[in-house]
């Protein structure tokens, strides 16, 4: 058994095929000084066509998986316009009288080495995406093909030194088992993309393989411990198809409670609604059985485009989503773009941290004619169903009040014009910022709901970026600091009267459960794959029990406390299956 990083879950049995490690090799072609032009104008008709193929993968990747998955190739295309690195290559051209594909390779192999001498995996990683981008951009200077993955006729375990994510893009899942790599971790944009796309992935085997991987050989992958087996004898053969047959007859057992209310053994009913970020991510939860949408996340809308989207254009979409989920209630969270959200036309500046800046709420007021023509449509869009109106990022009352009083000015646009709306809207704002906690019983007053963003919430309490290897371990969402902030916005929402719900991953981790049965929240909002996992959790759950188990944890010193007592609530033993209380969703 050889130990590597568990990127992304799930058993893989099956043989392997080996995907050339293709590193281009050039001549130092030099051309005369008469000629740069001509090099110049290769070198943008590459970066044009290199441009093209990659909107075309994104838009493929985007329906296959969603909007903020196919966001990572937004990175590639923002490697093509980096002026730095542009700069490098004109510079290497103009001085030295390279070759367009000469300079562009020396411009990759500067800057992944930059990158590679930093002591942050994160930023390590970030290299695949300048060697991607730089590698297509040689293919089209040197009318090179692209290196093939073998064709759709048996199914195999593609391993490879590091996989792109452009060719992660051109995967089928129904013939990729699993992914082997022997760069990358859990941080990778490959890493995310196969775990978007369901495929088990194992990654950082660098130096730990006792002899390489040939294609041919047989191989079992554990994506859940990282662990891998090269031609494993017959007992591990057995044992992993037995885990994998498990795993795929519980996942369609799973399906079964989609029309089954989460309710616990002792009678407690849960409301388990989901995080959506365009329409075809709500069929999927829908399917699963998702009541209403906890958080729809408007910005992807204003992505994939060259300006920003008229009221009719997102009225449409807004209307469309309010229709589908019908009796449910819809909450449209207004735009969050900023931190590591961008989008094309519309500049940010240059921020050390982006995400204690210009981002979010802080936008919209900046920005108040964007922020009335999306509150426009989303008030016209709550005359077709149960829409609530949700406002990110606020820390403050000032901005609060501030943010009201657009919608009251919208109103009374709508008003004069005649346009049917909720009068009677629902407004609550995002609780994700520590000062919103500490103020919350003042919030309170002025809303109708919470909801606690518990992804940003743990980081500004912890002051941990997740996404930065070298401290991803203090990124602890039991810590007892960010238990108490949760506890506190709670009571102050029980207090003034107001309904509070819970998104983010906390939500969709069934560990929480216990928190939230104690704690007195009953709704969840979570992504469409994680509903029918928590839901089963609910089902074979006795409240009762549950809140003593957090009772304990919310007394905990420690992270590690709490972890323990919630790992061992879930790994006590139940029947798969819509337990004793359950009952059939009525109407």
């Amino acid at each position: 058994m050889i130990q590597g990083i568990g990127a992304a879950a799930g058993v893989a049995i099956g043989k392997a095929f080996v995907l050339p490690n293709w590193e281009w090799s050039l001549p130092d072609t030099q051309v005369n000084p008469v000629d740069l032009a001509k090099e110049f104008e290769r070198l943008y008709e590459g970066i044009r066509t290199s441009k093209d193929e990659i909107e075309f993968i994104k838009k493929e990747f985007r329906d296959v998986v969603g909007p903020e998955e196919s966001s990572i190739f937004d990175a590639h295309l923002a490697i093509l316009d980096d002026p730095v690195f542009m700069s490098e290559i004109r510079g290497i051209i103009e001085r030295q009288y390279k070759a367009a594909e000469v300079a562009v390779k020396e411009a990759i192999d500067h800057f992944v080495a930059m990158f590679d001498l930093l002591d942050d995996e994160y930023m390590k990683e970030r290299a695949v995406d300048i060697k991607d981008v730089g590698n297509r951009l040689l293919k089209h200077l040197l009318g090179a093909p692209e290196v093939t993955l073998p064709s759709d006729t048996q199914p195999y375990i593609l391993v490879a030194k590091e996989l792109s994510p452009s060719q992660l893009a051109h995967l089928n899942p129904a013939y990729v088992l699993g992914i082997v790599t022997m760069m990358g971790g859990k941080t990778s944009h490959s890493s995310i993309m196969a775990r978007a796309l369901g495929i088990p992935l194992v990654a950082g085997l660098e130096n730990k393989l006792p002899v390489p991987i040939q294609t041919g050989d047989m191989l079992v992958l554990d994506g859940d411990t990282g662990a891998i087996m090269i031609h494993p004898d017959e007992v591990t053969l057995k044992e992993f198809n037995t885990r994998r047959a498990m795993q795929l007859k519980k996942r369609e057992q799973l399906e079964l409670l989609a029309t089954v209310e989460a309710v616990t053994k002792d009678g407690v009913t849960l409301r388990l609604a989901c995080n959506i970020s365009s329409v075809k991510e709500l069929n999927v939860a829908l399917k699963y059985g998702a009541e209403g949408v906890g958080l729809f996340r408007t910005e992807f809308l204003y992505m994939d485009r060259s300006s920003f989207p008229t009221e009719d254009e997102q009225f449409e979409v807004y209307k469309l989503v309010a229709e589908q989920v019908g009796k449910d209630s819809v909450v449209i969270r207004t735009l969050d773009i900023g931190g590591d959200k961008h989008l094309d036309y519309f500049q940010l500046p240059e921020e050390q941290n982006p995400f204690l800046g210009y981002r979010a709420i802080r936008i919209s007021l900046d920005r108040k004619d964007m922020f009335k023509t999306q509150i426009t449509a989303i008030l016209r869009a709550s005359h077709y169903g149960r829409v609530k109106l949700m406002f990110p990022m606020i820390s403050s009352i000032e901005e609060l009040l501030a943010a009201k009083a657009v919608l009251n000015e919208v109103k009374n646009e709508l008003d004069a014009r005649g346009v049917p709306y909720d009068p009677d809207i629902q407004v609550g704002i995002m609780i994700e910022v520590p000062a919103a906690v500490m103020i919350a019983d003042l919030l309170a007053e002025e809303v109708d709901f919470f909801s606690i963003g518990t992804n940003d919430l743990v980081q500004y309490v912890l002051a941990v970026d997740r996404m930065n290897e070298q401290i991803a371990h203090m990124y602890h969402p039991y810590h007892p600091g960010v238990l108490r902030m949760i506890r506190m916005t709670v009571e102050a929402a029980q207090r003034a009267g107001i309904d509070v719900s819970v998104c983010g991953e906390m939500a969709s981790d069934e560990r929480s459960l216990p928190l939230w049965l104690e704690l007195g929240i009953s709704v969840l909002s979570m992504s469409p794959q994680a509903l029918l996992k928590v839901k089963h959790r609910t089902l074979n759950t006795l409240a009762a029990e549950a809140r003593e188990i957090a009772k304990v944890c919310l007394r905990s010193r420690t992270s590690s406390e709490t972890e323990e007592q919630l790992n061992a609530f879930v790994k006590r033993s139940v029947t798969l299956g819509a337990g004793g209380n359950a009952k059939g969703r009525t109407s």
